[in-house]
């Protein structure tokens, strides 16, 4: 089931013996379209630190509370590996953070997640298992923020329709299924979905995400049935 991204912003993160923190952004693969990342903000329980979870960890999402449970505990999340928010997560860091919990590498493999389509959960890989995952400078990272994306410009083919305002996000495999769009004026300040298929790409410089439709594709349809399919 597709829920809207803002629906974790704020949600409390709680630890098997206790809570650490708030989800304060979302870390997403941007060839993938998938959630990678929880950044979560531990406040003054680790001196104001953040740290990554990933879908791995992930337990029952309570949104009534807004609280997502998590399989670790307090002391496996102080004893993990620092993280700079202020500069791009390095593959490094990320095998860092793997090797700490034990969770497989996403980047091996064909699957969405490395060997499945889906966090796999708990994982315990041997020593060896670890050691294997040797790193690549050559790899090309492309993990963006989702709160950073917030407000991009959305381009079609024959100009600008609106902003970016959020993501529609599957609670199973954490990938985006659909981007929420907020169009301007000349589409009555309407909100459409448009599938991350229909990116041709995001322009970072620009704030800009351009789609592969034109403005008469997205007014003629309904319920934007080719904004979510393709024309």
């Amino acid at each position: 089931m597709l829920h809207n991204i803002k629906e974790l912003y704020g949600a409390k993160i709680a630890a098997s013996d206790g809570e650490i923190g708030h989800v304060k952004d979302c870390y997403f693969d941007d060839k993938r379209w998938v959630i990678r990342y929880l950044v979560v903000d531990t406040g003054a329980w680790l001196s104001d630190r953040q740290v990554l979870i990933s879908p791995h960890a992930f337990g029952p999402w309570d949104r009534d509370k807004k609280i997502m449970a998590i399989k670790l505990t307090r002391k496996q999340i102080e004893d993990s590996p620092p993280i700079d928010s202020h500069r791009p997560v390095s593959r490094q860091s990320e095998q860092d953070y793997h090797q700490h919990y034990g969770w497989p590498a996403y980047w091996e493999g064909g699957g969405m997640w490395g060997i499945a389509g889906f966090p796999v959960g708990d994982t315990s890989p041997s020593k060896k298992e670890r050691s294997q995952h040797g790193h690549n400078q050559r790899d090309d990272l492309h993990l963006r923020s989702t709160t950073a994306l917030t407000r991009y410009g959305i381009h079609t083919v024959d100009g600008e329709i609106g902003t970016l305002r959020s993501f529609m996000v599957d609670d199973k495999s954490w990938a985006i299924g659909e981007l929420v769009v907020e169009t301007g004026r000349w589409y009555s300040e309407k909100e459409i979905l448009i599938a991350p298929s229909m990116v041709e790409r995001i322009d970072y410089d620009a704030s800009q995400v351009l789609v592969r439709l034109t403005k008469a594709e997205i007014q003629r349809t309904t319920e934007n049935d080719v904004a979510r399919r393709g024309a």
